[in-house]
């Protein structure tokens, strides 16, 4: 098995947003290759202009709303791209069925990307999907 640490996420609730955003960024600065694809529901998340805060799931991502000091997903995301060369792909099939151009989306993801590359790319390593 690779160094490799492929990572779809579909869920657009605070609590796998962050944790997703957790792993890729402690993955990528530990010199992981690490590729996240966003699709379906985490996507709308990633439009440029977006709120930085997903809905909550329960009562854990209500009180991760409220702390100060934890850093939000977006900034997890970002830092894993920035930091450790992680590269994020915004799903070509969800950017279809929502209407998303390229230029919609947080100018830190990459091209988009189907599921077949995906899939491709995550044969050499790990997958783990939030």
């Amino acid at each position: 098995m690779g160094n490799r640490l492929s990572i779809v996420v579909t869920s657009g609730s605070l609590e796998r947003l962050q944790m997703a955003g957790m792993v890729a960024s402690v993955g990528a600065v530990s010199g992981q290759d690490v590729v996240v694809l966003l699709s379906m529901n985490a996507l709308a998340s990633f439009r440029r202009g977006a709120a930085s805060q997903a809905p909550a799931e329960g009562e854990f991502g209500a009180l991760l709303a409220q702390k100060k000091g934890v850093p939000p997903f977006k900034q997890l995301f970002e830092s894993a791209v920035q930091l450790g060369d992680a590269r994020l792909h915004p799903c070509s099939m969800a950017m279809d069925v929502l209407g998303y151009r390229r230029e919609d989306l947080e100018p830190y993801l990459g091209e988009p990307m189907g599921l077949t590359k995906f899939l491709d790319e995550a044969a050499e390593g790990r997958v783990l999907a939030f």
